[in-house]
């Protein structure tokens, strides 16, 4: 049989031409090849193997494992406080299970003025042991780089008092372009409510930003942000900024004075800001206007040698320029008052106060814009606000139409060294505004 197969195909081969032969003799070279891997092959799931197998053994020796003495470590915790938190729920979280402890936090004079003042994002270092009872705590004092650490001795807990802790101080840039409000778009590059707001204050008496903005207006600003641990805890002072309204801009520059105190200038050296502030808080509306008046109370008419301000009770009230507290205390009509001597025979006067601030008293020194006290409604007052007075030779003025003085201008020796301390900053605003440039270039 096999015979017959080998004459046909040497008959059909001899009729083709040479390049066929060559085809065919690879077909059926492959063909061969095939049944070779056909005939190795293994069937999924068989148990046979096409070659034999072997079993290796060999023997591993095992590494030598010491194991350390028991030396009761204690854990360390790095918990951030949480809105809401108090030292209960810290406790809890952190699986603190110290009675002792807790009552001394409770009772402690300090410790509690300290608990009163935690926030939220500020750092609570914790050292725990196994069982539950703290080896030691570490508190932040409100938000300043101060921390209250107490621990645990052979005789209980103890404070071991505030100590100063490592806090970073970085500046921060930002710019942006705006679409509907200053707000928004301060929003949408990430700059602190507490920036946005000092830099509508700063601006305020060039620019109204409830009028006068336009769409593609632009702004960049240079300021502080305080670090715990590396998680902002607050921001500081603007150092720079600039805003370019419908293509007029302003550019400002903080200084600090040969006598401490710090005023933002244009980069000439010109002083920005009035010397008095018009509106010593963030309020609601004027509920009362200077001049003769219908009293709400006594229900005659009366001179009102004021302006009122209507807000919320706690509003803070800021010193409108620099001065030093001339009297701090309670008068009839006014009730909680504040009074401020300033330089060229001005006075000014704060009336119906909820509260002072901690330490306030007479010949104390204060600067603009320091809060010097809260809005209330003591004394004659039917409702929660603030009465301003701004006095000239102890004679009152219309703080709304009294023409304010500028702030002091810089001697030339002055301003020498006002350029050199100022340039880096101003260098800052430059890079922030090459860089926005550059987006709106490329943008387009």
């Amino acid at each position: 049989m096999q015979a017959r197969k080998n004459r046909i195909l040497a008959e059909v081969t001899s009729r083709l031409p040479s390049t066929g032969r060559m085809s065919l003799f690879g077909a059926v070279f492959a063909a061969s090849l095939l049944g070779v891997v056909a005939a190795t092959a293994v069937v999924p799931g068989s148990d046979e193997l096409p070659f034999p197998a072997e079993s290796v053994l060999e023997r591993l020796d095992l590494p030598l494992i010491e194991v350390a003495p028991d030396l009761d470590l204690p854990f360390v915790f790095d918990e951030r406080i949480q809105s809401g938190d108090s030292i209960q729920s810290i406790f809890r979280r952190l699986g603190i299970d110290d009675a002792e402890a807790l009552s001394f936090l409770n009772t402690d004079q300090e410790a509690r003025q300290v608990l009163r003042r935690l926030r939220a994002g500020r750092s609570v270092i914790a050292m725990i042991a196994h069982d539950g009872r703290i080896v030691s705590l570490n508190l932040p004092v409100a938000n300043g780089g101060e921390r209250y650490v107490i621990e645990r001795t052979p005789e209980g807990i103890s404070a071991s008092g505030q100590v100063t802790a490592a806090v970073d101080t970085l500046v921060e840039m930002r710019s942006g372009t705006i679409t509907h409000s200053l707000f928004g778009a301060t929003d949408a590059v990430g700059v602190p409510d507490s920036v946005a707001s000092k830099f509508a204050e700063i601006f305020g008496t060039q620019i109204d930003f409830t009028r006068d903005l336009r769409q593609g207006d632009r702004f960049s600003v240079v300021y502080e942000t305080v670090f715990d641990q590396g998680v902002p805890i607050r921001t500081g002072r603007i150092l720079a900024a600039e805003f370019v309204n419908q293509g007029k801009t302003h550019t400002v520059v903080l200084y600090r004075e040969g006598d401490g105190n710090e005023a933002y200038y244009t980069p000439d050296g010109r002083g920005l800001n009035q010397a008095f502030l018009r509106y010593p808080l963030e309020f609601t509306r004027i509920s009362s206007s200077f001049g003769r008046r219908l009293h709400p109370i006594h229900k005659n008419w009366r001179s009102h040698n004021g302006t009122d301000f209507a807000a919320p009770t706690g509003t803070p009230v800021k010193a409108s320029s620099d001065g030093r507290i001339n009297f701090v205390g309670s008068q009839r009509g006014y009730g909680n008052t504040v009074i401020i001597e300033h330089r060229d025979r001005y006075s000014t006067l704060y009336a119906h106060l909820n509260g002072f601030p901690r330490g306030l008293s007479k010949g104390q020194r204060v600067r603009q814009g320091d809060v010097i006290g809260f809005v209330g409604m003591t004394g004659w007052a039917t409702g929660p606000h603030l009465h301003y007075e701004i006095r000239i030779n102890n004679k009152p003025h219309d703080p709304m139409k009294l023409a304010l003085p500028m702030v002091q201008p810089l001697d030339k020796k002055e301003l020498g060294r006002f350029k050199t301390e100022t340039t880096p900053m101003l260098e800052r605003l430059a890079m922030l505004n090459y860089a926005t440039n550059e987006n709106v270039a490329a943008a387009q």
